[in-house]
């Protein structure tokens, strides 16, 4: 068993450096038995990490059979044109936010009929951060069986790839626990 270490310090997530790409592949292929087992289809809505979710699981073979498919949804408009994102939520509350992400991933169960969707909007940097919105802000959900949505915000410590690939991470062990 390889187990996944995660520090949390004051709200701060860092994943530990020593983690390779061997554990995500482990992480994958749990995410892939979990949603077997259950009998579970699901479904990726991504911007910040530019595909790298869909990546992952679609290395794992036999994907095809739990994997419905993903969006990129890097532009504004494309979150409303393909994930029927509400324009409106975009407006008031900026693309890396709790009401964008849940509507992504809602839109994301429907139109690419899964049971379940991450969806995941967020500032990879090294530049675009706010005081508001600093370098590292990733906003995750989860859109699960009957449409039941969970969501959180991160603050991930890193270089653009670091905060990416625990984004990354973070969405796979959400989907576990969403099943």
């Amino acid at each position: 068993m390889v187990m996944v270490v995660f520090l949390i310090m004051r709200d701060k997530v860092m994943i530990d450096p020593n983690q390779d790409q061997d554990q995500d592949q482990v992480l994958a292929h749990k995410v892939a038995a979990t949603l077997m087992h259950k009998g579970h289809t699901m479904a990726t809505a991504e911007s910040c990490t530019g595909g790298a979710i869909g990546s992952l699981l679609t290395s794992v073979a036999g994907s095809s059979r739990w994997f419905n498919g993903g969006v990129i949804s890097y532009s504004n408009h494309l979150k409303t044109q393909l994930l029927r994102v509400d324009s409106k939520y975009i407006d008031v509350h900026g693309a890396v936010s709790k009401e964008v992400v849940e509507a992504m991933a809602l839109g994301g169960c429907e139109v690419m009929a899964a049971d379940i969707c991450v969806a995941v909007s967020g500032v990879a940097g090294p530049s675009g951060g706010t005081a508001a919105k600093p370098v590292g802000s990733v906003w995750i959900a989860w859109c699960g069986p009957e449409q039941r949505l969970t969501s959180r915000l991160y603050h991930f410590d890193g270089a653009r790839k670091e905060i990416q690939s625990a984004a990354v991470r973070m969405a796979l062990q959400g989907v576990i626990n969403q099943c």
